[in-house]
């Protein structure tokens, strides 16, 4: 999904005359901490509340605040998880959309971006859940994937995080079945390191088991 699919127009500009008290009142009424300031169309930066808060003369105009705008965008035909690496690296509420002329063509939402991470992971679908950590030299999807095949199931989404601490790989596996313990199973046998799973378990352990015997043994 590109970004200009995200693109709202929902969101006003500010010019560079607007006061801050405007500013302040836009972003009050659109509920974001964020606007996007523009001069004949030409898209300049974004000026936070924060800032504008910190000015204690309402009345002066945005175009004295240039020193405080946020210089992020992101391009009309970039992919939407750039927009979401800006808004989680700026902490910004919105994220502006620009043409080639660096023209502000819209605006996405911190929410929409979240909706639309969201079913890029497929989470409005969850079934099961495995999450592996390893080496990143013992990483291999082909392999993953195998023994997740072999037990009649499907990868449907997978991603890797690198841990700071450790330096370790883990992997999130989204598997299209809720039933996990034979496939558990079967990544233990290959000596994965298994963190953790989610899933509904049919499977009954071997005490559980002996446990219903004898009591359909003394019920005879």
């Amino acid at each position: 999904m590109l970004a200009i699919n995200l693109n709202t127009n929902i969101i006003p500009q500010l010019k560079l005359q607007d006061t801050v008290s405007k500013a302040l009142q836009l972003l009050n009424e659109h509920r974001v901490s964020h606007l996007p300031v523009v001069s004949e169309e030409k898209y300049l930066g974004l000026i936070g509340e924060d800032e504008l808060l910190d000015i204690e003369n309402k009345k002066i105009s945005i175009e004295l605040l240039q020193d405080e705008f946020i210089n992020v965008a992101v391009h009309e035909s970039a992919h939407f998880l750039q927009a979401v690496n800006l808004c989680n690296q700026y902490q910004i509420s919105i994220v502006p959309i620009i043409n080639e002329e660096r023209n502000l063509v819209g605006t996405i939402s911190s929410q929409s971006l979240l909706k639309a991470l969201g079913n890029f992971s497929g989470s409005h679908d969850i079934r099961g859940i495995i999450v592996l950590e390893m080496e990143r030299s013992q990483f291999a999807i082909s392999e993953i994937s195998r023994i997740v095949e072999s037990n009649e199931a499907s990868i449907m989404h997978l991603n890797t995080t690198i841990q700071p601490e450790s330096g370790l790989l883990t992997v999130t596996l989204h598997i299209n079945k809720k039933e996990l313990s034979v496939i558990v199973a079967s990544f233990e046998r290959y000596d994965y390191d298994v963190l953790y799973y989610f899933g509904e378990e049919k499977f009954e352990n071997e005490i559980d088991t002996n446990y219903r015997h004898l009591m359909n043994y003394l019920d005879i």
